[in-house]
Formats: structure tokens, sequence, C-alpha cells
């Protein structure tokens, strides 16, 4: 057995490419249409995963957008999508330049959580040792839900 992808539905294709993409820094690695089933399968992987995820030998994220609008609510009950990043203070800043809420900062250099446009609770995780507490993270306060 092998893990293949973690699946997350989307409301909306733009803001959630801006998300995963511009800001997160994933790469789109392939996308399918279905006429008869009436949606959109977004294929993503973090950057050292690429090359791997090309020839389907790395886990990705699958973004699906139904076609028909739903309502996916704002519930928890999904759990997370992990990410090990090589600096945590770096990524956080380069979200919130993004327009990004850090709804949990990295106060001990180990660990953030943020949220995509759907909801979606995204944990940072520094590679390695954490890094040494700094500012503004050390002193920021938790926003909202993660």
């Amino acid at each position: 057995m092998r893990y293949l992808h973690t699946m997350v539905r989307i409301k909306e294709i733009a803001p959630s490419l801006k998300f995963y993409c511009d800001a997160l820094g994933l790469k789109e690695i392939r996308r399918m249409e279905s006429e008869k089933g009436r949606f959109t399968l977004i294929f993503l992987a973090a950057p050292e995963d690429e090359a791997r995820a090309l020839s389907e030998k790395a886990p990705m994220l699958e973004l699906t957008y139904n076609w028909d609008p739903e309502d996916y609510g704002s519930s928890r009950h999904f759990g997370h999508i992990a990410f090990q990043v090589d600096d945590i203070y770096a990524t956080c800043e380069r979200l919130r330049a993004a327009g990004v809420t850090i709804n949990r900062p990295p106060r001990d250099g180990h660990i953030a959580f943020v949220r995509s446009p759907d909801l979606v609770s995204i944990e940072l995780l520094q590679k390695g040792t954490p890094l040494a507490p700094t500012e503004p993270w050390v002193s920021m306060p938790n926003t909202g839900t993660w």
C-alpha cells in the first residue's frame, strides 16, 4: 500500500490556487475535467516532490471543484493537511504578506496553522529542530480557529 493523495473540495478555483500555489508554494501537476461528472480535479505537489509527483511516485493534494454549487460549511471534521517547511518563520511571513491569516502563529519555532479559502486547516511544521523563538511570532495571539 502507498499513500496517493488527500482530496479537498473547493468552492472556487482561482482563490484556491492563489492560496495553495501562489501563497503556500505548491505546484500544479495536472488537471482533469469531467463534463459527465461535472467536476474539475487539480493535483498539486510540494516543490521538492514535483519531479516524483509527475511520475505519480509522490503524494499529492487533489483539489476537487464541483461545477454545481454546494455548501461545505466550516466544519473541522476533516482534520488538516501537514507540510514540512525549511523555515517556518519565512513561510509564515510569506503567507502573511500574501494576505493569509496565521491562525496559530509559530511561537515555538516549530508549528503553525493557517486555513485555506475553503477553511481547510493547514499545519506547517519546521523541518528538523525547532527555530529559536522570535518576534513578532512569540507574542502574536491565535486568530480564529484552525
